[in-house]
């Protein structure tokens, strides 16, 4: 059985990565395979590397405040390039209020500040869209 691919994305104008960094450790200390793309990706550039890297899932790290178009816009080209079956998580600097509307537009879960790195593994093992051999 292969290890799980997660690729990790700073989407935006983003310069900070500690917490990607963080997230990317953790994951791959769960016995993930972890591809990180780097600051200041495009979600063209997300949805290319994800399609490339055939990542079972996408975790986008935003903390610029642009969520609520980077995000959707990842999810929209992921089913234009056939992907739908990828779990796409997002985390960061989040308003309460915003998550929702994410979860609407295809966003599994939204990650914020002071959640544990356990609680992130647990939840991307349990909601997995593929089946991972």
């Amino acid at each position: 059985m292969r290890p799980i691919r997660v690729l990790i994305a700073k989407p935006g104008l983003d310069g900070h990565d500690r917490g990607a960094k963080v997230i990317a450790r953790a994951l791959r200390d769960a016995g993930m395979e972890v591809i990180y793309t780097g600051l200041r990706q495009t979600p063209e550039q997300i949805v290319a590397a994800a399609v490339q890297e055939d990542a079972d899932v996408v975790g986008l790290s935003i903390l610029s405040g642009a969520h609520n178009y980077l995000f959707p816009r990842v999810v929209d080209l992921m089913k234009k390039q056939g992907a739908d079956d990828v779990l796409i998580i997002g985390g960061g600097v989040i308003p309460e209020d915003d998550i929702p509307g994410l979860k609407k537009e295809g966003i599994a879960e939204i990650f914020t500040p002071g959640t544990t790195t356990t609680q992130m593994i647990d939840f991307i093992k349990s909601n997995l869209k593929r089946t991972v051999n």
